[in-house]
């Protein structure tokens, strides 16, 4: 079978059960640590309380807090199914947030949440530009099967031609969204998705994409607040005219993600549904609300959307 990149986000992982383990007493002993695993020591204690974990339903993967007041980047396909734009944040010490999706990127799988908080909380430092190099030793931080704060190591494999990093870390199912970090504790990249064979577990082969991607598109975004980043109903903006624009009978969120159907609207006639996303219209591309809502201002009779469900992609006419 040929390989298959696999996303990674999963569904919450069942309760491991603790009672009746005993730990083994500490030794008193001091103990000396190479200056690798000092090295390693040193990046998670200085990275792992900026890493958090993402809760979507039943469905979770990481996140990496990035600055101070609460901003938190994941990837796209951990937040895509955000009811209302909405998730909840647990950090490393056990403090649940809720967040707001505030922008997203689907093609570079990657997302902004902003939590609901006035805390100041500890945040990653973003690697410089020319600090991405094939060879160097990289550390995963994420909650793999809901196991928070797990950590792994391995060395940077490759760049790819479009920027995304190739890694031998071990990432599995709800790293999507940690960070992939230099030796420094800094990010280097955003974990989203692995290379295996039928579906299987992690062979070596991992994804992120970069954090030069990942700068630019914090900085674009950064700024944005959270009204812009919940979910909005397009309903086009009255017009003088006498004949009023359509409405397509959708709310959706800041990724275009279908959050509910109106009863009776053009969408529910046409067997739209929640978890649906709008990716273009009339060939046109769709990324973001306005477009749709500038598209309905023209008032068409009709429009072909192009609509992905799970795996799936079609076009759809609606009749307004």
């Amino acid at each position: 079978m040929k390989p298959q990149r696999l996303l990674l986000s999963i569904l919450t992982a069942g309760a491991i059960a603790t009672s009746g383990l005993v730990s083994p007493p500490f030794s008193t002993v001091a103990t000396a640590f190479s200056a690798d695993e000092q090295s390693s020591i040193n990046v998670y204690q200085q990275a792992s309380p900026s890493v958090v974990t993402i809760r979507v339903g039943r469905g979770a993967g990481s996140g990496s807090i990035i600055s101070a007041d609460g901003l938190v980047l994941t990837n796209d396909h951990v937040v895509n199914s955000a009811r209302n734009g909405r998730v909840e944040v647990l950090t490393s010490t056990g403090q649940t947030y809720i967040g707001d999706v505030i922008a997203t990127d689907r093609r570079n799988d990657l997302a902004l949440v902003r939590l609901q908080t006035s805390d100041r909380l500890p945040a990653l430092q973003v690697a410089s530009r020319d600090g991405i190099r094939v060879g160097q030793r990289v550390y995963a931080i994420g909650s793999p099967f809901g196991l928070s704060g797990t950590f792994t190591t391995g060395i940077l494999s490759r760049i790819a031609d479009n920027g995304d990093l190739q890694t031998d870390a071990a990432i599995n199912p709800g790293n999507s969204g940690g960070p992939l970090l230099n030796s420094n504790g800094e990010l280097i990249g955003v974990n989203k998705a692995i290379l295996s064979p039928n579906r299987g577990g992690n062979i070596g082969i991992g994804f992120a994409t970069s954090a030069t991607v990942a700068e630019d598109f914090i900085a674009a975004n950064r700024s944005r607040t959270v009204a812009q980043g919940t979910s909005r109903t397009p309903s086009p903006s009255p017009s003088r005219s006498t004949s009023p624009p359509p409405r397509l009978g959708v709310e959706v969120n800041a990724g275009l993600v279908i959050q509910s159907v109106e009863r009776g609207s053009p969408a529910a006639q046409i067997g739209l549904r929640s978890g649906d996303r709008l990716l273009g219209v009339n060939g046109t591309r769709l990324q973001r609300i306005e477009q749709l809502l500038a598209f309905l201002n023209t008032r068409p009779d009709s429009a072909v959307f192009t609509i992905s469900r799970g795996r799936r992609v079609a076009n759809v006419r609606v009749n307004f």
